[in-house]
């Protein structure tokens, strides 16, 4: 089964963060189909081109470590933007938004510890 991650939680795993709980990391660890939205890349560019989102080496090193840790790559597809274009507005960050998008039109679960998440008919993972 694949698990969709959330840029949180891509950068604290890629970064080896201890914020990121043991038993999130070992789950994730376990996993054999981790999936990174490429919105999470996008996100991340973004942010540190603002200031706002530090992360080691950049978003290079980012992408790098996801592709070398053996995460799958999800495009942003026509079906993720129609349930986007369908979620009620709990939620107002874009990036979570098409994250939670494309986790529904998926159907995967989402590894994520953003409470609001849990609003949207999204099957949350944080063990």
């Amino acid at each position: 089964m694949n698990d969709l991650i959330d840029t949180q939680a891509l950068i604290w795993f890629c970064e080896d963060n201890p914020c990121l709980p043991a038993s999130v990391k070992n789950y994730m660890e376990r996993s054999s189909g981790l999936v990174v939205s490429m919105a999470s890349f996008w996100e991340i560019t973004i942010k540190t081109s603002l200031g706002k989102l530090s992360t080691v080496g950049g978003i290079s090193e980012v992408i790098d470590k996801a592709v070398f840790k053996g995460f799958k790559i999800l495009s942003i597809e026509r079906d993720h933007l129609i349930v986007l274009s369908k979620l009620e507005l709990i939620h107002r960050d874009p990036f979570d938004r098409l994250i939670i998008a494309q986790s529904i039109a998926e159907n995967m679960p989402l590894v994520s510890s953003d409470d609001i998440f849990k609003q949207y008919p999204v099957n949350c993972v944080w063990k």
